[in-house]
């Protein structure tokens, strides 16, 4: 069970395989980071266990005690990363995606080839501070659901089209593929060849940019763990407004200085009052004007194909229970979801037949109460599986069971045309 109160502590480990040497220890406890660390006694053990089983050809990846989950993740054969949680919500499928999210923060920030040929262990733990801030933002209590899912956190615009073809023509004037308009860590708009980025760079970037603080503009080296992880790109960002950020991934041009205050004039001067009314998405992902059910406290909306996903929690604000719960139930719905009921993604093209078979089989929607078992309490969780949608509801404890699929699929009727394809 978790922490009375506090959501339980999570303990981060990296440590070098071959050596066993600690690189860095992050910590959080209550999803806010701190300064607390292991003892080395601990992070010994730790490390040893899984290097005993690997020595005899067992692959130690989790274990689970009274109170506290451990997950082990070796990459490359070079880094072992080790998590530790009592948070009451913890499931291995959430911690194995953490790791997943740190290494690729590593690779983001240093490049793999340092970290899959270490030759210096100090110059390495000095490098690898650059990624504690991004690492310690996976740790919290964040406003994002992009590290479990998998998919790029998006917001849907009020004026979607006119910013679409406004970045279109940016990019094209400045010569560069690779554009986009975050909002606090969610994309708003994006040209083609941004959204054609792999995993996980597609979520790692604006991840960062939400993590990092404001600055008018940046001139940042960043690998793609996918597409380029051993020679650096350039991520050039510039603060249209406050939380507002414009993004360009490229190689050696277009030099910083030729972005300069003209050249955003001619593009997003004319586009301010819609700008404008980016800057609150950041938060509640929807437009102020979208109306939904008065039931629904917070949605988790996914495309598995295009690896989108829409998250909210700041609906029907004056109701219980407060935003950090509502995600944290939201989260854990989903861990619940993708692991025991249906698949984390649609099959590939050249599946089985038996595998279609199985696939025919998983159920298409399922709900769950959580809290006292009487009538009118309880929050309502319901998800709902259709094609490559997959969406998540939590709602009040008036919502009638026999009606969460209907309203299910009403929201989802409601949501696809704003964020499909």
């Amino acid at each position: 069970m978790g922490e009375e109160g506090t959501g339980g502590t999570v303990h981060l480990l990296c440590l070098a395989s071959s050596s066993g040497v600690p690189l860095f220890c992050r910590s959080s406890r209550g999803g806010v980071p701190t300064r607390q660390q292991l003892p080395f006694s601990v992070i010994g053990s730790l490390n040893g266990v899984h290097m005993f089983g690997q020595n005899l050809e067992v692959q130690l990846s989790s274990a689970r005690t009274e109170d506290t989950t451990v997950v082990w993740k070796s990459f490359h054969d070079s880094i072992t990363l080790i998590v530790l949680s009592s948070e009451e919500s913890s499931s291995e499928l959430q911690l194995e995606r953490l790791l997943e999210m740190v290494f690729g923060a590593m690779v983001l920030l240093v490049g793999l080839e340092e970290l899959t040929d270490i030759r210096n262990i100090e110059r390495l733990k000095k490098e690898l501070r650059a990624s504690y801030r991004i690492i310690d933002s996976f740790l919290a209590d964040s406003e994002l659901i992009g590290d479990l899912t998998q998919c790029v956190d998006c917001v849907v615009s009020p004026e979607g089209s006119l910013l679409q073809e406004a970045l279109s023509g940016f990019a094209e004037a400045t010569s560069t593929a690779f554009v986009s308009l975050v909002v606090s860590g969610r994309v708003v708009a994006a040209t083609e060849g941004w959204w054609r980025l792999g995993m996980p760079e597609a979520v790692l970037l604006p991840w960062l940019l939400g993590s990092l603080p404001p600055q008018t503009a940046r001139d940042y080296p960043v690998y793609l763990p996918h597409g380029s992880p051993t020679v650096p790109h350039r991520l050039l960002t510039l603060t249209l407004l406050p939380g507002l950020e414009l993004c360009l991934l490229c190689g050696p041009r277009p030099p910083l200085s030729q972005l300069d205050p003209q050249v955003l004039e001619r593009w997003w001067q004319p586009l301010l009052e819609p700008l404008r009314a980016c800057v609150p998405l950041g938060h509640r992902a929807l437009p102020a004007g979208f109306s939904l059910h008065t039931d629904i406290l917070g949605l988790l909306l996914l495309h598995l194909e295009l690896r989108r996903c829409l998250f909210t929690v700041e609906l029907s604000g004056d109701k219980e229970p407060p935003l950090d719960q509502r995600r944290r139930l939201l989260r854990s719905f989903y861990t619940l979801v993708t692991s025991m009921h249906f698949p984390p993604e649609p099959g590939p093209p050249e599946e089985k037949a038996e595998d279609l078979v199985q696939r025919t089989q998983l159920p298409r929607a399922c709900y769950l109460v959580s809290g006292p078992e009487e009538p009118d309490t309880g929050w309502r969780l319901v998800a709902l599986q259709s094609g490559p949608w997959r969406l998540l509801l939590l709602l009040s404890p008036q919502s009638p069971i026999h009606g969460l699929r209907s309203l299910a699929t009403h929201t989802l009727h409601a949501l696809s045309p704003l964020f499909g394809p």
